[in-house]
């Protein structure tokens, strides 16, 4: 286990179409959200559902598998890791960020040569 210091699994629906931005560097970023569902039963017995949303955010080769084969509705299971940022909105607040760094992706019901890791 002292090897797995920080990795995240998830497998989840899109929950909207990727943004592809190719920067000046010549590097492709692809960033999107995926919802996680966890299901429960409240104290009268009754089926609840957890929805957990997680951003997301692929680099290079498989920023190009998400541009390709990833858009909204689509079941997909990420591996990757959790990283943290803050920036500045407009009005000069600090907001504060966190996102997976997907390092592998699976797109679920599909070829697995559509499948990528980098």
């Amino acid at each position: 286990m002292s090897t797995l210091k920080n990795k995240v699994q998830l497998i989840g629906n899109v929950g909207n179409e990727p943004e592809i931005t190719n920067l000046d560097s010549g590097k492709t970023i692809a960033k999107f959200s995926i919802a996680t569902n966890e299901f429960y039963k409240n104290s009268d017995g009754e089926k609840q559902q957890n929805t957990q949303w997680h951003n997301i955010v692929a680099w290079g080769k498989i920023a190009g598998i998400v541009e390709k084969y990833v858009g909204k509705g689509k079941e997909v299971a990420i591996e990757g890791k959790l990283t943290s940022r803050s920036y500045e909105d407009k009005d000069g607040v600090k907001r504060y960020i966190t996102e997976v760094v997907a390092n592998e992706i699976l797109l679920l019901g599909m070829k697995s040569e559509n499948n990528a890791s980098e």
